[in-house]
């Protein structure tokens, strides 16, 4: 997504299944998955004219491609993420002692991202997608965590998927839920409702601001470069951990036999949608 995604928005939080080799999942993460958010992350940093004089807090930062963006218009950044094998990656982009202002913090809750010392944040994001059945409860849980540390007017960002009908990859990730059906309660991916932004920002006592809708699409240099990075958003552990991980590779290989071009990429189109809210 995303999660809004394409996210490896499910990962962070809990451990990963025992089928699942995190450092490699989060390698492909950051060289294949993440970069498919770009046009996300350059969208809202230009609405919001992200540059010097910007104090920008990334919950569940990743490895980083979100906050190297806005530290490069001159941004100061400060990420934070319970993954160690994504803070690894994301401290090799960001140099936390190179000429970026750059803070990365390794914490289950963004509480841990402030001091008494600490300015207040002038723009939170939280680009993890909401794409799983208890997506919105975890994403209040850590608002509520970080708001006290944002200035007040201070904008606060959320994204999700698209309509369904918009985002092929809908199709593939229907795939996920599917093979999850044995372990039931298991968190995987569900369509986007046109409200799931909305009634984040609401639970969390924000002010919405404004919204708007992206193109993503997903781009890969042949299946298998697809399946990789679509299993690295971890919206098929709950898939992998029912079955096995070469069982939803062949399911997924199937899958996206309808978005192969003949030179062999796979081209998938997608929509991605935000919501700019503010604190009270």
């Amino acid at each position: 997504m995303t999660p809004t995604l394409v996210r490896e928005h499910l990962a962070h939080a809990g451990s990963a299944p025992p089928r699942v080799n995190p450092r490699k999942r989060a390698r492909d993460w950051s060289e294949i998955q993440e970069r498919m958010l770009l046009p996300l992350h350059e969208t809202v940093h230009e609405r919001l004219d992200v540059g010097p004089g910007t104090r920008l807090l990334g919950l569940a930062c990743g490895t980083g491609l979100a906050l190297l963006l806005a530290a490069a218009k001159g941004a100061s950044v400060t990420g934070v993420d319970s993954r160690p094998e994504h803070l690894d990656l994301a401290r090799e982009r960001l140099d936390p002692d190179g000429p970026l202002d750059a803070r990365l913090v390794q914490a289950d809750s963004p509480a841990a991202a402030a001091d008494a010392d600490t300015p207040p944040y002038t723009l939170v994001t939280a680009y993890e997608t909401v794409g799983a059945p208890d997506d919105s409860e975890d994403l209040g849980d850590t608002l509520a965590a970080a708001l006290p540390l944002a200035a007040r007017g201070a904008a606060v960002v959320l994204a999700g998927w698209g309509p369904p009908e918009r985002c092929a990859t809908s199709t593939v990730l229907r795939i996920a839920a599917k093979l999850a059906e044995p372990l039931r309660g298991a968190r995987t991916w569900r369509p986007a409702r046109r409200d799931d932004l909305e009634e984040v920002a609401r639970r969390a006592g924000l002010r919405p601001d404004g919204s708007g809708r992206v193109a993503c699409p997903f781009g890969y240099a042949d299946t298998d470069s697809a399946v990789r990075g679509l299993v690295s958003t971890g919206l098929f552990d709950a898939a992998i951990a029912a079955t096995d991980r070469k069982q939803v590779g062949k399911e997924l290989t199937e899958s996206l036999h309808p978005y192969r071009r003949p030179d062999g990429t796979v081209w998938m189109p997608n929509v991605f949608r935000y919501l700019i809210a503010r604190v009270p």
